[in-house]
């Protein structure tokens, strides 16, 4: 690595320089604390082993059973794609494609990519196109929602156990394993490194892209300084003249000096999650008819239902993930959008680190729609009981995603311009 070559902060958009970093270490960004690359031992060996050992589990878990349910003898029994199925089969499409997409479609596209672009690295080659397939890898990585799954499938168990004898299944433990593995994976897998491998291995050098040299005091960022810095890759470059948007020299994504229509586009995710929170809570997830009777339950009544029954942590965890988080989420959004839409100075650093768990905590607000999905898939015993996902699981499940793409529409390198104004 050029010790003098310049990198800038993804979160605060600050200039800095590129160091040799010892084996297992990570740089952050000196001003926000943003992790800017890190250097994990091994990375390329061990983040295609255990993604590649991954997708054996994967496809393990997506032909066996999660769990089964026996009551009076009749057995029930689902996999996750049976359990997609069931909700498809109601009439539910959207919260049916919504889980199909963040625990099969996203989570085989990752590791797909992953495998794509390690395993000709593995053996000294370049593999076509890895612009594409890395910039492919970014955009689904986030909505690989595995270990939320899991958690809820916990929570459906509780549930389940006060109806009839449950068996877990060959495939709850596997997804346990691709869980694990994943993280594991991503702990080792560094865009950072394998870009520089690419490079090295074409031995080009990037035309348009930053060169060597000092980092002026009165240009402390790349915006003051001119330069574009690629999201997808991490490339500083130099725009032609009196241009403001472009392309990325090496992996060809589009770049902007600033996320285009940033403002907008979050308050737009941000008004549409508001409207859609209030039927969300109020109107029914889930509809039970049996033998005695129907019951309409909202998430409020299914976190009081697990508080009675004995389970209090899990009350509290479903409380956090499916009421609290989505609420704090959409307030701290308001927030952020705010202060940077008026240009606020004060606390940028703590409004930073708001930004960054926002993004963090957002997909477990998912706990609850998996939990649906694993009932209305179980519980069908047609005269003595079936439940099936009610209007509110579909506004939920539209909070949650409007949320992460409020979120990720925020550009968080607008909190820090109204500090830059002041030394500009």
């Amino acid at each position: 690595m050029n010790a003098a070559r310049l990198i800038a902060c993804h979160e605060c958009d600050l200039l800095q320089r590129e160091t040799a970093l010892a084996s297992g270490g990570t740089a952050r960004c000196r001003r926000c604390g943003a992790m800017l690359y890190r250097r994990p031992p091994a990375s390329v060996d061990r983040a295609l082993a255990l993604t590649l050992a991954a997708m054996v589990l994967f496809v393990v878990a997506n032909t066996f059973p999660i769990v089964g349910l026996s009551v009076n003898g009749n057995l029930v029994e689902t996999t996750l794609f049976g359990a997609v199925r069931v909700l498809y089969d109601d009439g539910v499409w959207p919260l049916a494609g919504l889980v199909f997409v963040t625990t099969l479609l996203m989570p085989l596209l990752d590791m797909a990519a992953v495998t794509y672009v390690l395993l000709p690295l593995r053996t000294g080659h370049v593999p076509r196109r890895p612009d594409i397939v890395l910039r492919v890898l970014r955009h689904v990585t986030p909505w690989g929602m595995i270990e939320v799954l899991i958690l809820g499938m916990l929570v459906a168990l509780v549930k389940l156990a006060v109806i009839a004898s449950v068996v877990p299944g060959t495939a709850m433990w596997a997804f346990g394993a691709v869980m694990l593995l994943l993280a594991a994976a991503a702990s080792t897998f560094d865009p950072h490194d394998i870009w520089e491998r690419i490079d090295r291995a074409r031995s080009v050098q990037i035309a348009g892209s930053a060169e060597e040299g000092k980092i002026s005091p009165s240009t402390p960022t790349a915006a003051r300084a001119g330069l574009f810095v690629c999201h997808d890759c991490g490339l500083l470059s130099k725009p032609a003249a009196h241009i403001n948007e472009g392309r990325c020299p090496r992996c060809g994504a589009g770049l902007h000096f600033r996320k285009p229509g940033s403002i907008a586009r979050t308050w737009a995710f941000i008004i549409s999650a508001v409207i859609l929170y209030i039927p969300a809570n109020l109107l029914p997830v889930m509809d039970t008819s049996s033998l005695f009777g129907a019951q309409t339950d909202t998430i409020m009544s299914g976190v009081v239902y697990l508080w009675t029954s004995g389970s209090w942590p899990l009350a509290f965890i479903v409380f956090i993930a499916s009421i609290a988080v989505p609420m704090l989420k959409i307030i701290a959004l308001i927030f952020l959008v705010l202060t940077a839409q008026r240009r606020w100075r004060w606390l940028p650093q703590r409004r930073t680190r708001i930004y960054r768990l926002v993004e963090l905590v957002g997909r477990w607000s998912m706990l609850d729609i998996y939990v649906i999905t694993i009932l209305v898939a179980l519980v069908q015993f047609n005269a003595l009981a079936t439940i099936k996902a009610g209007p509110g699981a579909i506004a939920f499940g539209a909070v949650v995603v409007l949320t992460m793409f409020a979120a990720m529409s925020f550009d968080p390198r607008l909190i820090w311009d109204a500090v830059e104004a002041d030394h500009g």
